[in-house]
Formats: C-alpha cells, sequence, structure tokens
C-alpha cells in the first residue's frame, strides 16, 4: 500500500444482504465498521448462522485501532461476540440504544468482561489515530442509526449508514440533512451508500404508514392478535403497545431476546409501556382471546424460534387455533422466503388468520428506495461511488442510478465481499482480492465446517446414504456377501430384491481382489461399482459408504 493511502475492505454484506462488516485501513491503523451475521440459505443444512470471514485483521491484531456499529440489527451486531472473543478488549463506539442491544447479547454470551463499549451521541465525533469519524443520525427501523463521515489524510469518505429518509419517523428524530450539506461541501472522495432497495421506484413510505394497517388488525380480530417480528425493532414494539391501548389488549412478549430487549429499551427510555399492560405469556390462557396481544419472534421462519414452533404446535404454552390473527410484521430477508412461505401454511392449516405483506401494509421496509438513493446521490455529489449493503443485483441497479445522475461510470464501483479498493493523491483503484467468504456457526463450532461438509450434508439430505460392510477371510477374498445398510435411500423391507441384486454385484466387482489389492483400491471399486450399478435401477446418486473388516 502507497503512503497516504486509505486502503477500504469490504468483508460482509456486498453480494449478500447480512453479515455487514467494512475495514478501514491507514498504514498501520485499522478500523472495523459493524460485524453482522447472516441466516443461512436453504442449501446450508443444518448451519445455525453465517458470519464474515475476518482473517484479514486476525493477522493483522495489533493494528486494530476501534470497532464502530452504526445500528443494532443482527445483520450489522450478529456477530460482535465472536469478534469480541478474538479482539478482546478494542474498543466499540456504538449509539445509546445499540450499546443496550449489545449489552444484552454480550451478557448473554458471557463475554461483557471482554468488552470495552462506548456509548456515543448520534451526532458525536471520534479521533481514532488517524481518522476522524463525523457521526449523523439516519432513519432505519430502529432508533439511533447512524451513517458516517470519514476523514483521513487520503481524503472524506462518507457511509449512509442503513437509511430511509422519513420525515414522520416513531420516535422523531429525523435524517440529519445539515450533516450532509456540511460533508458535501467539504468536497467527497467515495460515498458508500444502501442499496438494498435500489430495484424499487418512488419513496418508501414512513414508518407510521403501517399504524392504520395495524389499527384495522386489531379492530377486526375476534381473538389473540399474535405480532411476529425482529426481537431489535423496539418502534414496532411501541406500536404495537400503542394499538393494544386503543383497543384495550394486554400484551405479552414470546421469545427470550424480545423479553430482553423490551426490559432494557424500557430502562432507557426507548420503549414506553403503560402500567398494568405487560402480562406473563402463560396469563394470556387465562384471559378472554379477543383481551391478548402477543408479540413474537421469528419472522423469517427460524426453525428455532417462537413463531414456527407456534406454527408447528411445539411451543410450550401458546397453541394456535381457529381465531387467532397472526400479522407477520417483517419482509422476507431475501433467501428466506421459502421458510416464510411455509411457516404461513402451516398457521393457515391452524386455523389463524395470517396477515402479512403485501395483504396489508402490515410492515415497511426500513431502506431507501430509488428516489430516496438519488436524492443522497445528488446532495453528496461524491468523486467515487461504491454501492453497498445488497446482493449483486441491486449494487448494480444502484450503480446504475449513480450514472443516470452523471457519476463516470470509471468512478463507480461494484464489488464484493473481499475486493479492496484503494484511495490516494485523490484517485481511487481496485487491489488483489482477500479472503471475504462465508464462515458457518453450527451449534457451538465456530469454521469448522467448510464448503465440503455442506456438499456431503447436501448430497444426504437429498439421496441418503449406503453403508457397504464388506468382510474379507484370512487370505485377503471377499467371499461372504456383504452387509447393506441404507438411510434415506430406499425402505430396505420393501426393497429386498434390489438389496440381494446390489450384494450380488458388489461380490462379482471384487471377486478379483486378494490379500495384495489395497484397501483404497478395494473402497474405490466398491464406491464405483455400487454407484452405477444404483443410478442405472433407480436414477439415483446416494452417498456410498465402504468399510472393510
Amino acid at each position: 500500500m502507497s503512503s497516504q493511502a486509505l486502503k477500504w475492505i469490504p468483508l460482509g454484506g456486498l453480494g449478500e444482504v447480512g453479515k455487514n462488516m467494512m475495514i478501514y485501513e491507514y498504514e498501520d491503523n485499522i478500523l472495523v465498521v459493524d460485524c453482522g451475521l447472516m441466516f443461512p440459505e436453504s442449501d446450508m443444512h443444518g448451519i445455525d448462522a453465517v458470519i464474515p470471514d475476518y482473517q484479514y485483521i486476525k493477522a493483522k491484531k495489533d493494528h486494530v485501532r476501534a470497532i464502530l456499529i452504526t445500528h443494532g440489527h443482527e445483520d450489522h451486531t450478529g456477530s460482535v461476540p465472536y469478534l469480541v472473543k478474538d479482539f478482546p478488549g478494542v474498543p466499540i463506539y456504538c449509539t445509546p440504544l445499540t450499546k443496550g442491544l449489545l449489552d444484552v447479547k454480550l451478557r448473554s454470551a458471557k463475554l461483557t468482561d471482554a468488552a470495552v463499549l462506548n456509548m456515543v451521541p448520534t451526532d458525536a465525533v471520534l479521533h481514532i489515530g488517524p481518522f476522524t469519524l463525523e457521526l449523523f443520525r439516519m432513519n432505519h427501523s430502529i432508533p439511533d442509526n447512524v451513517g458516517y463521515g470519514l476523514t483521513t489524510p487520503a481524503g472524506l469518505v462518507v457511509h449512509s449508514g442503513d437509511f430511509k429518509f422519513d420525515h414522520t419517523p416513531v420516535d422523531g428524530h429525523k435524517p440529519d440533512f445539515a450533516k450532509l450539506a456540511d460533508l458535501a461541501g467539504r468536497g467527497v472522495m467515495a460515498l458508500l451508500s444502501d442499496s438494498t432497495n435500489a430495484e424499487q421506484p418512488g419513496i418508501t413510505p414512513s414508518e407510521r404508514a403501517i399504524e392504520p394497517a395495524f389499527e384495522n388488525v386489531f379492530r377486526d380480530a375476534d381473538g389473540r392478535v399474535i405480532v411476529a417480528t425482529f426481537a431489535s425493532l423496539i418502534s414496532r414494539i411501541q406500536q404495537v403497545v400503542n394499538t393494544c391501548e386503543i383497543y384495550g389488549r394486554k400484551l405479552a412478549l414470546a421469545g427470550t431476546s424480545m423479553v430482553d430487549n423490551a426490559k432494557m429499551a424500557q430502562k432507557m427510555g426507548y420503549l414506553t409501556i403503560p402500567d398494568g399492560m405487560l402480562i406473563r405469556l402463560e396469563d394470556t390462557l387465562r384471559m378472554e382471546p379477543n383481551k391478548v396481544a402477543i408479540m413474537a419472534t421469528g419472522s423469517q421462519g427460524e426453525p428455532s424460534a417462537v413463531l414456527a414452533r407456534m406454527a408447528t404446535g411445539k411451543h410450550p404454552i401458546i397453541n394456535v387455533k381457529k381465531g387467532d390473527t397472526i400479522v407477520i410484521s417483517a419482509h422476507s430477508i431475501p433467501g428466506n422466503e421459502e421458510y416464510v412461505h411455509r411457516i404461513i401454511n402451516r398457521l393457515l392449516q391452524r386455523g389463524a388468520n395470517v396477515v402479512y405483506s403485501p395483504l396489508a401494509r402490515v410492515h415497511v421496509s426500513g431502506h431507501a428506495s430509488q428516489e430516496e438513493q438519488k436524492l443522497l446521490l445528488s446532495l453528496i455529489r461524491p468523486k467515487y461511488f461504491i454501492p453497498v449493503h445488497g446482493e449483486l443485483r441491486m449494487l448494480r441497479a444502484h450503480a446504475q442510478l449513480a450514472a443516470d445522475l452523471g457519476i463516470p461510470h470509471e468512478h463507480i464501483f461494484v464489488v464484493e465481499n473481499g475486493m479492496p479498493i484503494e484511495f490516494s493523491g485523490g484517485e481511487a483503484r481496485r487491489l488483489e482480492r482477500v479472503p471475504g467468504g462465508y464462515v458457518f456457526v453450527d451449534g457451538s463450532g465456530v469454521g469448522d465446517i467448510g464448503p465440503m461438509v455442506i456438499h456431503d450434508r447436501e448430497i444426504l439430505a437429498r439421496d441418503g446414504f449406503i453403508l457397504l460392510v464388506l468382510r474379507r477371510d484370512e487370505d485377503g477374498c471377499f467371499t461372504t456377501p456383504p452387509e447393506i445398510v441404507t438411510r434415506g435411500f430406499i425402505y430396505m423391507k420393501l426393497a429386498e430384491p434390489l438389496m440381494k441384486a446390489m450384494s450380488a454385484a458388489l461380490l462379482e466387482a471384487l471377486a478379483g481382489m486378494n490379500g495384495t489389492s489395497t484397501e483404497a483400491a478395494i473402497k474405490d471399486k466398491a464406491s464405483e461399482t455400487i454407484g452405477k450399478f444404483v443410478y442405472s435401477e433407480t436414477r439415483r446418486r446416494p452417498m456410498i459408504i465402504p468399510v472393510i473388516t
């Protein structure tokens, strides 16, 4: 890296929705912005979460000066506990509500002592090594969300953070247009801007736009109203509280994270619940259904979350039944649609009335649509533009908007995770790619599951496996029929002829092998023989595991 050069490295959030993480590096100083997680995709069998691959900064551990968290959503904070384990004592800067949410997360992970959390206002100015960070408030679907201007000897970079321009936000705090104008007036070298809704024309509606739909649902519901949303969506909890007050319903919270976050938000003054409204989940069973509302986690169809357990009849307290109205107050994160649709269908099978977008406006996006994105570009007037936070199609659409506004194509960088950009002397150029892929979390294991294991799980899930137990005699020959065990391939009791034919084919193939044949050669022969035989008979490709005794 040349002197007086700023290197920007995206490690998550570009080419996907989730696990946002960015690195700024100037000489021997590294600033980390956000560290989120991503929900596993449908073909990631058994994976609990996906976190960024940040081995690039692990190799430069002593250079990491600080971590900045822009807001409290999981796609920006979910991997913070893993980061704290690897970088204990590195100061973390975050706004008040974000700090409260991180306190809950780190306490649950028993990492409170390892973390150094610094609460800063939404208009803070931070001096960290060669970096000067100027925070500014931007609207999103959570309070205390910020973007930032980053001044370095190499130039000024502005990052929008997750944003939309909401002129009637639930918490009353509007975007800091004055700060945006101030930054623009200094000459912005590069703008990094949220691309999630770059394919959506027009303007994203205000958070308050959902309130009439909530009032309609509560007014018309004869039974319980169960609202599923993100546990960190404090403003949505407040809106449900307000609607409960209008229609005389008590409110219960379901899901450990939602209960903990609500307690924290109440304590910090971000959530106001009238005395006597909040009740225990167990108490709802003794009340008239039309006097009850419940807020639950699981709006993305997560199998272990509250809504999914309600839908499958596995929740220990709440059993969904006819007369219940279920409101899914969230849009499906790309990749989660299958899970969400499955949950909706199961709830309908149980007799519930399910309300979700686009049937009713019970959720609005927290991200800017095209006209707001163009407004930000026009306000900032950057020399270079980098669309961030979104799948590749979203980044491309956002890049086209910038080009339409007159930014030269050669000044627009559409990049994905691990593709650095260097700024030096007022110019920008791409650098050689660094690691920026997926790290899988499976139970307590982090990073011990790789693509090969995922591939094996995919085969097992699709076609099952066949276990071949091969027995050699004293001369190393195979004279007795092999034992064949299958799981997920075929029901053995109904396939006896196939099993016998498979055994005969295997014995015939191994007849010429004796004590001089290596185990590897025998296993390869057995796998090849049975693989071809099974495919010719069934058109399936199960995993074949030979064992020699």
